[in-house]
């Protein structure tokens, strides 16, 4: 049993979240740490809502709000789609929380005393109609190293390499297209340069991560400097030094407080277990693993400057230094897990940038694991994918509902129909047992694909045993075994076997629809445990969370027998097959463009 850590990327609070958000952090991520679990690891899954930033201050504006007061109405509403996602979180959390602000400024400390923090002058970005600093990705131009139109002022997406707003040529503003003026300020820096040499040394040890991760972090780290870690604003962590802790327009600028959060909500979760130092298992132990999930704008964060961080405050870089005991010696990450870019594009639903589907709306009209099932075979786990309504149906209705609904409800009712219960099973055919074989066998190979951070391979060989249970049942045709009750009570308990084996399978992937079938197939209990939403306090904070007890659930990774006699109910349909009229045009809160 290892400690395994799942950092999943935190959700911006200025606005709902999409499907295409959810598709790169949120089910991969949980597809994984339910697998973990239910191999027998020791898992702890960590994120919450990122709040601070002038992103959080232009939605507020707009919206005639404070910054706070967007921050707990998104953060309320990502909360509640997560959990209607099934997402397994131990801890789902914030950034405002006098906690999260306790060790951001306890890791700036760390860093400032080892000496990777310094103090300098830049260009800092003004705009010329509020005042206010505007972040580094709220500014858009081309890109001065390849040319690229679309570069943001903190980062190429095209090349990768990292760039400040001043770098940018016709940088503009992405809130109102003002051409933002550039005045000089100080500010801090994290010493990036002072930390290069070990952080090429560790990435150059990462040669099983995807290789869109590997050539964003190789091209960062050519162009590698120094980088400001605080801004001209005031919504934020307040610096912890004299003459910059109480100045009212100085804060710890957003990205770095944020990947500082998946530590910060770590530690809340211990002392909410009631075990303060509990965190230590996860963050300070050699053997301890850890993986972040995220889309493939944020890896330079994780896989380049967050990884700095940790051996800077480790006192590992070129200057050395010291460890600071509140923290201990922090690990650095397994693997920086980064999905493509779902895009929504054929779709065609208008919106500011691109089609917007939400995720509250989805699930109330598709439900969880219909959005589940369709990111884990047809998301943008290796590549760029367009979603459309078109392949939603179809993936829907010929897969899930035809394949996968159609085998466990039809298997159950004969059984229920014939016997009442799992019937008995007899003498076993050759037929018999190279499906049973090949259904104890997709354990190891679906749980290698899964560890592997491979879910489409994973979900596409459970779906092959699916595929093997219904030809099966086609070959078998147990309701023209009436005059052979022995035969056809053995048909349906291999089937019965199979429909528990291929359950398990996807429980990762449809935690939802498993515990239904758990249940049809006469069990009782929690077998795959869902997060719930939970009211907690820190300070004078109250703020909604997720959390779950996952430890309870039934669920194993492991085939297991399923008992004769057990009395079976007649089942229910598990997916609701979809109008085709969908596929053009789309849902009521979605709909295609004419």
């Amino acid at each position: 049993m290892s400690h395994v850590l799942a950092a999943v990327a935190w959700p911006y609070a200025n606005g709902p979240r999409h499907i295409g958000h959810v598709s790169g952090f949120g089910v991969p991520s949980d597809v994984f740490s339910r697998y973990m679990r239910m191999a027998g690891h020791d898992v702890l899954m960590v994120s919450g809502s990122d709040e601070h930033g002038t992103a959080i201050q232009v939605k507020a504006d707009s919206e005639g709000l404070t910054a706070r007061q967007t921050a707990d109405k998104y953060h309320a509403q990502i909360v509640s789609d997560l959990q209607g996602l099934g997402l397994s979180y131990d801890l789902y959390t914030r950034t405002t929380t006098p906690n999260h602000y306790h060790v951001v400024q306890e890791v700036f400390t760390a860093l400032h005393e080892n000496g990777y923090i310094v103090a300098k002058t830049q260009m800092g970005a003004i705009s010329p109609s509020t005042g206010r600093t505007l972040p580094d990705r709220f500014i858009e131009g081309t890109c001065p190293i390849c040319g690229y139109d679309n570069a943001r002022g903190d980062q190429c997406d095209n090349c990768g390499n990292q760039l400040d707003p001043a770098d940018l040529i016709n940088p503009k503003s992405k809130v109102n297209g003002e051409t933002p003026n550039f005045v000089e300020t100080e500010h801090f820096f994290l010493d990036l340069p002072k930390l290069a040499p070990q952080l090429a040394e560790w990435i150059d040890t990462r040669e099983d991560w995807r290789p869109n991760v590997l050539k964003f972090s190789h091209n960062l780290l050519k162009e590698i400097r120094e980088r400001a870690i605080t801004r001209d604003l005031d919504w934020g962590v307040p610096v912890p030094l004299d003459g910059w802790r109480d100045a009212p327009m100085k804060r710890i600028y957003v990205w770095f407080d944020a990947v500082i959060g998946y530590l910060s909500a770590s530690i809340e979760w211990a002392k909410r277990s009631g075990d303060p130092e509990a965190w230590r298992k996860w963050w300070n132990e050699d053997a301890a693993l850890s993986y972040y999930f995220m889309g493939k704008d944020n890896i330079v964060f994780h896989s380049v400057i967050w990884p700095g961080i940790l051996l800077g405050a480790n006192g590992q870089g070129t200057l050395g230094g010291t460890v600071r005991p509140e923290l201990g010696e922090l690990r650095l990450p397994t693997e920086v897990v980064s999905s493509e870019f779902m895009t929504m594009k054929g779709s065609k639903v208008s919106s500011s940038r691109g089609a917007s589907i939400f995720v509250g709306d989805f699930l109330q009209e598709f439900g969880p694991d219909a959005l589940r099932y369709y990111i884990a075979v047809a998301g943008p786990e290796n590549q760029d994918t367009d979603f459309t309504w078109e392949e939603f149906v179809r993936r829907i209705n010929f897969e899930l509902a035809n394949e996968w609904g159609n085998l466990v409800n039809r298997s159950i009712s004969m059984a229920h129909k014939n016997n009442g219960a799992i019937p008995a099973m007899g003498e076993l055919t050759d037929e018999d047992r190279a499906l049973l074989d090949a259904s104890r066998e997709a354990f190891d190979t679906v749980g290698d694909h899964i560890a592997a951070r491979r879910f489409k391979a994973g979900i596409t060989e459970a779906m092959r045993i699916v595929g093997l249970a219904n030809k099966y049942i086609s070959d078998m045709e147990p309701w023209k075994l009436k005059e052979d009750p022995a035969r056809r009570d053995t048909v349906l308990h291999v089937a019965l076997q199979v429909i528990a084996d291929c359950n398990t399978l996807l429980t990762p992937y449809l935690p939802h629809s498993a515990q239904r079938i758990f249940e049809a197939l006469g069990n009782q209990g929690v077998w795959a445990a869902q997060p719930q939403i939970v009211e907690v306090t820190d300070g004078d904070l109250t703020y909604p969370t997720l959390q779950g007890d996952y430890a309870a659930q039934q669920a194993v990774w492991e085939s297991r027998p399923i008992v004769a006699g057990t009395p079976l109910e007649k089942p229910s349909p598990l997916f609701t097959k979809l109008d085709e009229k969908l596929a053009e045009t789309g849902p009521s809160f979605a709909p295609i463009a004419g």
